[in-house]
């Protein structure tokens, strides 16, 4: 089966659909890579999804890309005593380092980065973006923020911070261990989240030891200020492949209140590098071009 097509379909892998049949009906329908999310998959399902994909290449003589999108780092608030708390437009609510009970316009916050990299006029990002705050007063033990818009909070719900850089990388524990799994089965593409560094995409080349492709997700602004170094360091066409995400992820890639500034950046990116995504067929050449890359890398 050959494709005349430089652009590559990506099919996201979820419960209804990891099986042979329908990832079958997939790729008869155009996907050309299978992407599985580690946030919610396991290395088991990860297994089998290669087993099939490996079958599947086979029955139809043509090669298929896995994309393993890793997790990344996971911040959450603390517990609300209530189960949930309203968020009041105007309201300052007071994030806490001490370990209490949440309520009353206060909130544990278990994260002591947080405090000590967060400044004032940083935006909040609570329960997958949907409530929204601007930072008004910090120091090291409480981080004072106004309210942008109403909602409900409820206990242990995300928080990101997109306009902070936070003194750790894109890599946790999970994600050095879904690295390793990857490694041992051969898959095309790691799918690097929250990058917010060159040093980000160096440690993940490290781990998968060049056996697989590196894609930046640029999903935080204060990635833009070392886009170039970025996509130097990834794999794909012209330089660097990655994606701007708007909504899922923690609320990083959609801001209403501040639409032009990720526009901005991603016409930025646009303008910088060219094509916004890299053509698979391209990681081939850059990957001999490397050196030491072995056969499980270029099945691609």
């Amino acid at each position: 089966m050959r494709r005349n097509r430089r652009v590559k379909i990506v099919a996201t892998l979820g419960p209804a659909s990891t099986n042979e049949e329908t990832m079958r009906r997939l790729f008869e329908a155009g996907a050309d890579v299978f992407r599985v999310n580690m946030s919610h998959a396991t290395h088991d399902g990860l297994r089998e999804v290669h087993g099939i994909v490996r079958k599947l290449e086979t029955e139809f003589s043509r090669p298929i890309g896995i994309l393993v999108d890793l997790q990344g780092p996971k911040l959450r608030i603390g517990k609300i005593e209530s189960g949930t708390m309203r968020l009041t437009k105007g309201d300052i609510v007071s994030f806490v380092r001490r370990e209490d009970v949440g309520g009353l316009g206060r909130v544990h916050l278990p994260h002591p980065e947080i405090f000590e990299s967060v400044e004032n006029g940083h935006m909040l990002l609570l329960d997958d973006g949907k409530l929204r705050l601007r930072v008004v007063e910090s120091s090291d033990v409480r981080i004072d923020a106004e309210v942008l818009n109403s909602g409900l909070l409820g206990s242990r719900k995300g928080i990101s911070l997109p306009d902070t850089v936070l003194p750790f990388g894109a890599l946790t524990d999970k994600d050095r261990a879904d690295i390793e799994c990857a490694n041992s089965i051969g898959v095309s593409w790691l799918a690097l989240s929250f990058v917010q560094r060159p040093a980000d995409i160096e440690e993940a080349r490290k781990l998968s030891k060049n056996r697989s492709a590196i894609m930046a997700k640029i999903e935080k602004p204060t990635a833009i200020h070392f886009l170039k170094e970025i996509v130097d360091l990834a794999d794909g066409d012209h330089g660097g492949a990655r994606r701007s995400r708007r909504g899922n992820a923690g609320g990083e890639g959609a801001r209403p209140a501040e639409a032009d500034q990720p526009r901005g950046a991603q016409r930025r990116q646009a303008r910088g590098r060219g094509h916004a995504d890299a053509g698979i067929d391209d990681l081939r050449a850059r990957a001999h071009a490397r050196g030491g890359v072995g056969r499980r890398h270029r099945r691609v």
